[in-house]
């Protein structure tokens, strides 16, 4: 049976980008395909004397139709995960203005803006049900590809359930690509400390202040035993990627030094975890 991944996400999101780092992974990528020829592309690449054991299929203009056919290509046996690249509007509208190019629903919606958001409410659906969601906004293309790395590359594809923790700031928005959030800003402020303000939570003495404490402590006790108590049961539902989220105000002290204990805890029990700190360089 084939392994199997689908592309889909908004127009400008990076599904281009993406399709040419998973060629170079060694998957065998076809871009911009109709979804009524997926049944028949997986059928040709699952017969006999095949030699492609991981295809990557670029949806061109996804529907919720894609949905059924993920569900019956998973009860012929296939293993297949479903990625969606996402990105806020400002971000579309910039890149789309950079290329000049037309907006595929450039027809239906009065303006750009209007045809990315009705592009957004027709792939909810498809967003709702995806393995992974990759929020493109602040990526270049080195750290998209190193978000695809992580996520496809063979050499650590062994554990069906893969883990990212993630930091952020809550003043510059909410991350759009995480499963759960957790809001961190009930722990003392480092950023109060002229000492410690223009440091990170990477640095010793911001880790100590905020972890060496009872309340974050009594937290993250709690947090990673749920956590913990949690990914059985998602692995047993299927799911293939979970990204933790935790936020705090500025996303570079408080969310950064409760996510590397959090991922050190998981690591301690056997678990591969991949850390990333979206607000670190703000």
């Amino acid at each position: 049976m084939a392994d199997i991944l689908l592309i889909t996400g908004l127009s400008g999101a990076g599904r281009s980008g993406a399709a040419a780092v998973l060629e170079d992974l060694g998957w065998y990528v076809i871009d911009n395909l109709p979804t009524s020829l997926v049944d028949t592309i997986v059928e040709l690449v699952s017969k006999p004397g095949s030699d492609i054991e991981r295809l990557a299929l670029v949806a061109g203009r996804q529907h919720v139709e894609l949905l059924p056919k993920v569900a019956a290509l998973r009860a012929q046996g296939h293993r297949v995960r479903l990625l969606f690249l996402d990105a806020h509007t400002g971000a579309l509208v910039k890149r789309y203005d950079a290329t000049r190019r037309k907006h595929p629903l450039d027809g239906e919606a009065p303006g750009l803006v209007e045809a990315i958001e009705l592009e957004r409410e027709l792939l909810q659906p498809v967003r709702s049900a995806a393995d992974l969601v990759i929020d493109t906004t602040e990526l270049n293309v080195h750290q998209l590809k190193a978000k695809l790395v992580s996520a496809f590359d063979q050499a650590g594809d062994d554990q069906r359930l893969q883990i990212a923790i993630e930091s952020f700031g809550f003043k510059h928005g909410l991350p759009i690509d995480a499963d759960v959030v957790m809001d961190v800003r009930f722990l003392p402020n480092p950023h109060w400390d002229e000492a410690l303000r223009p440091l990170t939570g990477h640095d010793p003495a911001v880790r100590d202040f905020v972890l060496e404490r009872a309340q974050a402590n009594d937290f993250l006790e709690r947090f990673s035993g749920m956590i913990l108590g949690l990914l059985p049961a998602y692995e047993q539902e299927g799911k293939s990627y979970l990204t933790v989220a935790f936020g705090c105000t500025g996303g570079r002290h408080r969310s950064v030094a409760v996510a590397e204990d959090l991922a050190s805890r998981l690591r301690d029990r056997g678990y591969a975890v991949r850390v990333g700190h979206r607000d670190l360089s703000r």
